[in-house]
């Protein structure tokens, strides 16, 4: 059995304050409004961190009660799901998509036919659609955030193509996550929202967690989101509805019910909660989720020192000769992730409600939540992860 003993727990004791003290500066510089941080190790939560206003006007202090949207993070969640049905015989992930969703047979395809597209290209990012979801307008304030209805998507088919051969490369693609939606409820008769409740939310006791606007009785708790640019701070749009795209990115959730998704994703030593997580999907179809399916290139910000894969809804990161699972989320002003390794079960997540984008030519100063995000996660995999090792 791999234990942790005390030793690396002293380590991180002694560790942590940098850590702490790192996290609150950077969010000062980058002129964050609120964030908030958990770190959890073996199930058990070794550190939690929150920081400024969930909402500037009502002078509301961020707490373990604020719930954020999680923007795509939300495609986990789709991709569980989908693998929950795979399991019950339902589907096939070599299936294609055209299958449950005969209408994406108006797409032009100059690669070949559509019925060659299956939902693991899509589950993995490489079947060759579009990154956007709504690339005409949505700029305006009366414009909607999100297409609303499947019939205005439809209504999109004729005019959209595959922009790749099927299967060649990683591009990312919201629009393809939001066709896994519709495999769902057409597969199960109930709306995405219900049947992520029925079968994730309510199993996993994640009982404050929801899709779009939020229920009257836990708006007191909801964050407000932000836009810092140029220096200038202004509100984004509060509580935004998905719409048709929720199964892209529709979920809202404190930390405390994340935590307990984490912890699902992590799995238990205790054989009766780790029955409950498998109750959810067996822990040999997530980790089938977490087997690479496609590399993704490096940008120029990757360095040397790291190697990307996709998986099955899930981004598989090797950095600094480490193994992680994760994803992130971006929207309507809020930006956030997690990961975890594995191998010694410990995983984080963190979650700002400013989208700050820098009043420099250079995209590496000022003020810039995307960068602050890279700093985040490279201190801790850095400095904080390897003092977790495994001990035989």
């Amino acid at each position: 059995m791999i234990s942790i003993n005390a030793q690396p727990m002293k380590q991180f004791a002694a560790a942590y304050p940098s850590f702490k003290s790192f996290y609150k500066q950077k969010l000062r510089q980058h002129g964050i409004v609120g964030s908030s941080f958990v770190l959890l190790h073996d199930n058990q939560m070794i550190a939690r961190e929150f920081y400024g206003l969930a909402h500037l006007e009502q002078k509301r202090a961020v707490d373990e009660n604020t719930i954020y949207h999680w923007a795509s993070i939300t495609k986990t969640f789709t991709g569980i799901a989908i693998m929950q049905l795979r399991d019950r015989g339902l589907l096939k992930l070599d299936d294609p998509i055209v299958k449950y969703v005969p209408e994406l047979s108006a797409v032009h395809n100059r690669f070949g036919k559509m019925e060659d597209i299956t939902i693991r290209q899509l589950m993995s990012h490489s079947a060759g659609f579009r990154n956007g979801t709504w690339p005409w307008g949505g700029n305006k304030d009366w414009h909607p955030h999100e297409p609303q209805h499947w019939l205005q998507l439809v209504a999109m088919m004729p005019y959209t193509e595959i922009e790749f051969p099927p299967g060649s490369k990683h591009s990312y693609s919201n629009p393809g996550i939001v066709f896994l939606g519709r495999v769902i409820e057409a597969l199960t008769k109930d709306d995405y929202e219900v049947y992520i409740d029925k079968n994730i939310l309510k199993p996993l006791e994640m009982y404050r967690s929801y899709f779009d606007t939020t229920p009257y009785h836990l708006l007191k708790y909801r964050s407000h989101s932000y836009y810092l640019e140029k220096g200038k701070l202004s509100p984004a749009r509060f509580d935004v509805d998905t719409g048709i795209t929720v199964s892209n990115g529709g979920l809202n959730a404190p930390l405390t019910d994340m935590t307990k998704y984490l912890n699902f994703l992590m799995g238990s030593r205790d054989k009766q909660q780790q029955q409950t997580y498998d109750g959810v999907l067996k822990r040999s179809s997530l980790e089938e989720m977490w087997q690479p399916q496609i590399k993704i290139l490096p940008t120029a910000n990757d360095g040397d020192h790291r190697s990307d894969a996709m998986g099955l809804c899930f981004f598989i990161e090797d950095n600094f000769n480490q193994h992680f699972i994760g994803h992130s989320g971006d929207q309507n002003g809020f930006i956030a992730h997690f990961y975890l390794r594995p191998d010694t079960r410990t995983a984080y997540i963190v979650a700002f409600n400013t989208n700050a984008t820098t009043n420099d030519k250079t995209p590496d100063t000022g003020q810039n939540t995307r960068l602050l995000d890279r700093e985040i996660k490279e201190y801790l995999f850095k400095q904080i992860f390897p003092l977790l090792e495994p001990t035989k």
